[in-house]
């Protein structure tokens, strides 16, 4: 029997605040599906904007994104650019690629190495 994880535990470098000024950093993505896709597809703002068309799809497959469950467009909106590009990253390492390892580095130190990821529901 095979396992296949479908779910990826995150955590955005800045983190996005929410209208209350809650800090949001721990998050859950999921792998994408073809629904997915086809979602971002009939999307209107999404096919006029590759940017826009990125947010679309992340607020489809991220499943949790600190107290928050429901992640819209809406509220990815307010990533900061830095986050935006860490979810696109993570997005194509898992749905891509296939490893769920990223390239990271210390700031004290600057020695760069890779981290696994950890899979939601791992201990």
């Amino acid at each position: 029997m095979t396992n296949i994880y479908t779910e990826f535990n995150f955590t955005l470098p800045r983190g996005l605040l929410d209208a209350e000024g809650n800090l949001h950093r721990q998050g859950v993505m999921r792998l994408a599906t073809a629904k997915d896709e086809i979602i971002v597809h009939k999307n209107r703002a999404a096919q006029e904007n590759t940017i826009y068309a990125a947010i679309v799809m992340l607020s489809q497959v991220i499943t949790r994104l600190g107290d928050l469950t429901e992640v819209t467009p809406s509220l990815l909106e307010n990533l900061f650019s830095k986050d935006l590009a860490y979810l696109r990253e993570f997005y194509n390492r898992i749905n891509q690629q296939g490893d769920a390892e990223i390239p990271v580095h210390c700031p004290q130190c600057q020695t760069k190495f890779q981290v696994e990821l950890a899979l939601a529901g791992e201990s």
